[in-house]
């Protein structure tokens, strides 16, 4: 059958069927009571989404990344901790908002984060990135104090103390996955 995707399927108590495309294959999760010809419609009705990420991850793969080594990792976060600070400080009252504890962290899949409480979350491959990318994060994240969401508000705050934010965001959608991808472990 031409139409026919190979698939993993994991059952589980989740209310949706859900595809993800890894280095080992096709991955679906679907409900328990989910019937296997519904399961398979679905694969095949989304086969050319599949087909394009299935691309995706085969280049990245082949992609040659210079991991950090712990060290380098520990140097970033060395000096994250002397520059995000100082960033932070400088947009906070530019923004009107306060906040409460900085951390520097090694993430994978996030450049900051901000919770309820106002601790901010930086991520220290961060200090890799142009520094409009540092300023456009922190403000981000500072943004958060005045609205937990990404509304339409929200972005407005953003662009009144950054008005360049969209060009570090690009850059960050644009080349942020491979310094992601340098992340060790």
């Amino acid at each position: 059958m031409e139409d026919a995707v190979e698939y993993k399927l994991i059952r589980s108590s989740r209310k949706t069927i859900g595809i993800e495309v890894t280095p080992e294959g096709v991955t679906v999760r679907a409900p328990y009571r989910t019937p296997v010809g519904e399961i398979d419609e679905f694969v095949i009705s989304n086969r050319e989404w599949i087909r394009k990420h299935t691309e995706k991850v085969r280049l990245r793969k082949e992609e040659n990344i210079q991991r950090l080594s712990k060290e380098e990792i520990d140097e970033l976060a060395d000096r994250a901790l002397k520059v995000i600070p100082e960033r932070v400080k400088y947009y906070a009252p530019l923004v009107g908002v306060t906040y409460g504890r900085i951390t520097i962290r090694n993430q994978r899949s996030r450049w900051g984060s901000c919770s309820a409480k106002g601790n901010l979350n930086f991520n220290c491959l961060l200090m890799l990135a142009p520094e409009g990318v540092i300023d456009a994060v922190v403000v981000h994240e500072l943004c958060h104090r005045l609205e937990m969401n990404h509304s339409e508000r929200f972005y407005e705050n953003v662009y009144r103390v950054f008005p360049e934010y969209r060009k570090y965001d690009i850059w960050l959608r644009k080349y942020g996955g491979k310094l992601m991808r340098r992340m060790t472990g």
